[in-house]
This record gives C-alpha cells, sequence and structure tokens, in this order.
C-alpha cells in the first residue's frame, strides 16, 4: 500500500540537530516532536522514555536509568526537568514485591524509592509499562488513526490485517504495573513486533536508537492512517448529514445566547466554570450527523479522552432547520436535570466501598446540531483542552464506526479511571483554585495604564479578561504581553466605543462566545479636558458626558441584562475620580461627569441588590503614570490651572496628599480586586478613594 496521502504526518527527525545532543536532550527532542502534532497525542497525553547509562552520584559507578516524562507533564513541551528518572535494577527488583493485581496499586507507592539523584519530579502510573520493554526507547502515543482501529468492534482482526506482525496487539487493561507485565511478556514471545496496540487505548513502540523509536512512530500512524482513508474513501461521514449548518455568523449568535444559560446553571459558589465554543468542520460533521445520537452516548474510548470529557456528552435539543432558540434556552434546565440523574445513576451503579465522593455531575461536552459544541471547565484552558479531545474522539468515532463498529470504554472501566483512587490522590495535590478562578472580567479603556494593571491583577487572582478598549494598537499590545506573562487563554481583546450602544452589546457577545459569560465588568474607559467654565464648547462638555456618563450608563445597562440571563448575580466596578466629589478648578465638564458615574453607581447599586448584583466604586487621584489622558493636552491643562510646569504636575499632586505619595495604577488596581472579589460580597454602593488623603473628597 503505497503512503501518499497529503494527511500523512512528516518525518521531522533531524540528524544534524540531535546529533550534537546528550542522550537526556535527545529525548526531550523526540518528545517535542511528536507533541508537535494533534493526531499523534493530545496535551498531556501519551509519555516517552529513554534507558540512559549514567553515573550514579552515590557509588560512582555506572547505572542504567530510566528517564520517563513524569506526572502531568506535557511532551510538546517538556524540558530535561518534566521527565522523572528511575534506577533500572530497583524498577525490575519491584516484580519481587508484586502480590497480584488486586494490589498493583500499591506499586505506585514505591515508585518514589527507585528515584535516581534524588530528583523531584514524580513518576506517573505509566513508568511500569516503559520499564518492563525491553528495549531502550519507547514511545506511547494516542494518535486519533490507530485509537480508531483500538475502539473498533474487531480492533485484534484489524490490527492483524493493517500490521501483519510488526504491531502486535493487546486487550484492554487499565494502565499500572499489570500491563506493564504484560507489555514484557509480550516483547519476550514476539520479538519482531516494534509495537503493540493497546485495545480502547493507544500505541506503544520502541527502538534500539532514539530515532528508529520516533520513526517506528510516526510510520505506524502513516500505515493507519492511509488505510483507513483507503477503507472510508467515498464514505459519508456518520452515516451522511441528518442537518445542515447554521451559517457561522448564526453558530456564533447561538453560541453567545446558550453559553451565559448554560454556565449560569452549572456554576455555583466556589466552583465557576469557563467555556470554549467550537464550530470546526470536524464538529459540524458530527453534531449534524445521522449517527451522532447513537455515537456521542456511547463516550469516549481512550482514557485521557475520557478523562477530560466525562462519560458521555450532553445533547442539546435543536433543530437548525427550524431555529428556535427560546426554544433550547428552555429546555435547558430540564436537559440538565436530566443529566445529574443520568450521572448520579452510573455512579451509584459503579462504585465500590472504598471510591471517592461523587463529583461535579455537570456535563463537561455540549453538542448542538446545527451550531458546534461547547465545553466547560474550571478554567479556559481546560475548557480548550477538554474540547480537543473531544475532537480526537470524534475523529476516532468517525474512522472505526466507517470500517467496523465503534466501541466506548466499558461503563464499569470508565468509572474505574474516572474514580480511581490514584487519580483521586493526584486531585487531593493540586493547588487551591485561586480567588477569582472561573471568573470573567470585561474592563473598559482596558489598554490604558489603570486597564492594563487591573486586568494584571485580576489575572494573577485566576480571573479571564476581555479588554476593550477604542485603541486598537493598545489592545494589541496589551494582549500580546498579557499572553506572554500569563497564557493566551486568560486574555482576549474587543474594540469598543463606549458610547455606540450597538457596539457595547457586540462586546458582551464577544465574551459569551469566548468564555461564556462575564462576572465582573470594570467600567474604566477615560477621557478629560480642563478649561475655564466660559471657555468650555458644547463639544468638550458633550465627550465628557458621552464617555464618563453615557458610556458608564450603556456598559452597566447591557451588563445589568446580561447578569439577569446568566442568573449569577454580578459585580461592577466604576473607576470615578475624586473629582466626583471634590470640585476642581477649570474641569466643570470632567468634574461633573465623574459626579454623575459616582451616582449612578449608587443608583445601579439599589437596582441590583435583589440580582446579587454588587456596584461600587473607586475614585483615584492624579494616577499619571501609564494614564493615556495625561499623555496629552489634559497634563498641559492641569499644570496651567495650578500655574506650573507639567513635569512639576506629579510631585505637586503628591505633595498635596495627606500621605505624601504617588498614587499608581497598580493603586487602583488593588482596590478594584478586592471590591471584585469574594471578600467584599457584603458591600455594594461604597465608594473607595485611592487619592493618598485627600480630606474634600472624604465620603463622609
Amino acid at each position: 500500500m503505497a503512503n501518499t496521502s497529503a494527511n500523512l504526518l512528516k518525518n521531522l527527525w533531524s540528524d544534524a540537530e540531535a546529533s550534537g545532543m546528550s542522550e537526556p536532550e535527545r529525548l526531550v527532542y523526540r518528545s517535542n516532536l511528536l507533541g508537535s502534532d494533534k493526531r499523534i497525542t493530545n496535551y498531556g497525553g501519551g509519555n516517552t522514555s529513554s534507558k540512559i547509562s549514567e553515573k550514579d552520584p552515590f557509588t560512582g559507578q555506572e547505572a542504567e536509568v530510566l528517564w520517563v516524562k513524569g506526572s502531568g507533564g506535557d511532551i510538546a513541551s517538556i524540558r530535561l526537568e518534566g521527565f522523572a528518572t528511575l534506577y533500572m535494577d530497583k524498577l525490575q527488583a519491584l516484580k519481587k514485591l508484586y502480590r497480584g493485581i488486586e494490589h498493583e496499586d500499591e506499586m505506585v507507592g514505591y515508585l518514589p524509592h527507585c528515584t535516581f539523584n534524588l530528583n523531584p519530579r514524580a513518576a506517573s502510573i505509566d513508568t511500569p509499562l516503559h520499564a518492563f520493554v525491553p528495549y531502550p526507547y519507547v514511545d506511547h502515543m494516542h494518535p486519533d488513526a490507530i485509537i480508531a482501529i483500538a475502539a473498533a468492534e474487531d480492533s485484534r482482526e484489524l490490527t492483524r490485517k493493517i500490521f501483519g506482525d510488526a504491531i502486535g496487539w493487546l486487550p484492554w487493561k487499565r494502565p499500572g504495573f499489570e500491563l506493564g507485565l504484560w507489555l514484557e511478556k509480550f516483547c519476550e514471545e514476539n520479538p519482531e513486533a516494534r509495537g503493540v496496540i493497546l485495545e480502547s487505548h493507544g500505541l506503544f513502540t520502541w527502538g534500539d536508537s532514539p530515532k528508529s523509536c520516533y520513526e517506528t512512530t510516526i510510520d505506524t500512524i502513516n500505515r493507519a492512517i492511509a488505510w483507513l482513508e483507503e477503507e472510508t474513501s467515498g464514505t459519508p461521514a456518520f452515516g451522511g448529514p441528518r442537518h445542515e449548518a447554521l451559517s457561522a455568523e448564526e453558530r456564533r449568535s447561538a453560541a453567545s445566547l446558550l453559553m451565559p444559560q448554560i454556565r449560569g446553571m452549572i456554576s455555583r459558589e466556589g466552583n465557576y466554570k469557563v467555556g470554549h465554543f467550537v464550530d470546526s468542520p470536524a464538529v459540524l460533521d458530527f453534531v449534524n450527523s445521522r449517527h451522532m445520537p447513537d455515537l456521542a452516548p456511547l463516550g469516549t474510548s481512550c482514557p485521557d479522552h475520557f478523562l477530560r470529557t466525562k462519560i458521555r456528552p450532553l445533547m442539546i435539543d435543536f433543530d437548525p432547520a427550524q431555529p428556535d432558540l427560546d426554544a433550547a434556552v428552555n429546555a435547558l434546565p430540564g436537559a440538565l436535570d436530566a443529566y445529574r440523574a443520568d450521572y448520579q445513576a452510573y455512579y451509584d451503579r459503579c462504585r465500590h466501598t472504598d471510591s471517592p465522593p461523587v463529583r461535579d455531575p455537570n456535563a463537561v461536552v455540549y453538542l448542538m446540531p446545527g451550531v458546534g459544541m461547547f465545553t466547560f471547565a474550571a478554567d479556559k484552558a481546560t475548557a480548550r483542552i477538554a474540547a480537543e479531545f473531544y475532537v480526537n474522539a470524534i475523529n476516532v468515532m468517525r474512522d472505526a464506526s466507517a470500517v467496523s463498529t465503534y466501541r466506548g470504554l466499558p461503563e464499569q472501566e470508565a468509572f474505574d479511571i474516572e474514580y480511581w483512587l490514584l487519580e483521586e490522590a493526584k486531585l487531593q495535590r493540586m493547588p487551591k483554585p485561586k480567588s477569582l478562578a472561573g471568573r470573567v472580567a470585561l474592563i473598559t479603556g482596558g489598554g490604558g495604564g489603570i486597564g492594563r494593571a487591573t486586568a494584571a491583577r485580576l489575572m494573577r487572582e485566576g480571573a479571564c479578561v476581555v479588554l476593550a478598549d477604542i485603541d486598537e494598537p493598545s489592545l494589541d499590545t496589551a494582549r500580546a504581553d498579557f499572553a506572554e506573562a500569563f497564557s493566551p487563554d486568560m486574555v482576549r481583546t474587543v474594540r469598543l466605543d463606549v458610547t455606540d450602544e450597538d457596539a457595547v452589546a457586540e462586546a458582551y457577545r464577544q465574551a459569551g462566545i469566548e468564555y461564556g459569560g462575564v462576572d465582573i465588568i470594570v467600567s474604566n474607559a477615560g477621557i478629560s479636558s480642563s478649561a475655564p467654565i466660559e471657555d468650555t464648547d458644547l463639544a468638550a462638555w458633550n465627550r465628557n458626558m458621552d464617555i464618563l456618563a453615557k458610556g458608564y450608563f450603556l456598559v452597566s445597562r447591557e451588563g445589568f441584562r446580561f447578569f439577569k440571563r446568566q442568573k449569577m448575580g454580578g459585580n461592577i466596578v466604576f473607576i470615578a475620580s475624586k473629582n466626583g466629589l471634590a470640585a476642581s478648578p477649570n474641569a466643570s465638564a470632567y468634574c461633573t461627569a465623574k459626579a454623575a458615574e459616582i451616582h449612578l453607581a449608587r443608583c445601579l447599586a439599589l437596582e441590583g441588590a435583589e440580582h446579587q448584583i454588587r456596584v461600587n466604586t473607586v475614585n483615584p487621584d492624579a494616577v499619571l503614570r501609564g494614564s493615556k489622558i495625561w499623555t496629552g493636552e489634559w497634563r498641559e491643562q492641569r499644570a496651567a490651572a495650578y500655574s506650573m510646569k507639567p513635569d512639576e504636575l506629579e510631585e505637586h499632586y503628591r505633595k498635596r496628599s495627606m500621605l505624601k505619595r504617588s498614587v499608581l495604577p497598580e493603586d487602583v488596581a488593588e482596590a478594584v480586586c478586592f471590591l471584585a472579589s469574594d471578600v467584599s460580597a457584603k458591600s455594594t454602593g461604597n465608594i473607595l478613594n485611592v487619592d493618598a488623603g485627600n480630606a474634600q473628597s472624604f465620603t463622609r
């Protein structure tokens, strides 16, 4: 069979690059190459290893050391410190301690005793699988094409048909010590084999050099890709379409409406969810297909897929030919209740006497015909990765059902992985969520000094942030900076003129699509002007009122509408000014608009309380550093009002304050974070001055 498909994996190995590397460095190199393509393995999935001769730091003698991906690592980005290192002779000695399959989990407790050179990286449950394969280099991957064969009803026969004796087959076995012994026995009995397919799981390959191991992995996957393409050519995916997809704009509109509704129904205090939307061709083929209603309830096959996506997805009842979104929204509570009841029943059927308590019973994956897929998790990265895993599962179901009958992981096996005591121990070791984990903040004026400082402060507490600003270059810079400092998942941007009613609504729509909702609104868009009243023209007056009063009104009004649909409460923080409380010479338009902001916040606090919508105000004074409004005429105008030079202003404001201290954007951000977080959960209608002390602006 000629491998001529354009979809085949490329062999990326470079002898020139690898030749100058040490053995551990070549392991990193091999791992990164394999992890660079999601068709080979998904985020965090699979592992690689090398058995390397090293000098024992204790005895000075040469020792054979297993370098294997540590627990929780990702081979696409792994570095040397991501690998566990263990003495091979000690790992082999563990066989004498093994008391049988009923006790295999206890073997994990022995792995730390095998550590080489005091390496702090924890070894994963897959360590024995690599240790006991009698070859120096081993890859374990989860390729879609291989799992499609592994998840077929007749996977053993298909493996033999495609690979002959080159690649073997083993029945399903949960990863652990016993499977390691199975692999060792297979290799001993099949010395000509270059790898083995694990039923419902993935692929193991090995070699006598890093390059040969890598090439065997690539060649094996490519053979599966080519065979599947040949077998499925001309066959409609999933039995052909049952529905037609809505237009791209209609799909996004549906997502912006449903995602906040779902998010509000599945989030609870202390466990907020963030959403992710996918309407790729692969997803649309599946959700619109004839076979989706039969395939989706079967769940995924590969354990890595299953752990990320739960036992099965929730299918939203929706007919894109008669797109009644209101009916879909109204049906959500019943559908979610039914899913939770089904999940509880699954737990009750499968639980053991020592099983951990039932976890969150809500679905992770939501499939909507004509629209696409929504995923929800504790943070954006996890929601996105869950979607990536389910796309892998879709690819598996497509090919497996085209050449055979697709089989998901048996329910009891799925439960035994999901509620595995070792998995529970790993979850318990995870860091406590940050105070704003799962929250989404929309910040207007997000490209300026206070906006950026506020975004950074909220992101440090785990929030996702939508930066909104009329200044697109500043948005682009801010997004790039935050993506590097935090994560691309945690920041989005939208161009927003806060005086444009439609643009404000669109900003919330975008937030709903990108993150599934909004919890925190920081109204910070700013402008300033200074002139004696007789020199203040109507255009300047209207501009201040438009941005600082009307803009705050429009952002808040749309925020209230959004919060009430989402039904999770909400939190609005206005960035006003000391000038809203204390009069200032030659700034009547600015001061009046800021006073309007403060009173609007009070009114909204009254209206929002019954809906658990809190509204508070931060009043800064003279935040010069990083502020866009202080880079233009405002600085010169305020300096003229005080009969001084522009570069003397900051010192003037510092000396004018009671505390004799300058106010920085980070100081304002700290106040916003306090009011946006649960530590101020009993506060609404308040004004928090951040002005280094100004008696005129005391609120009482």
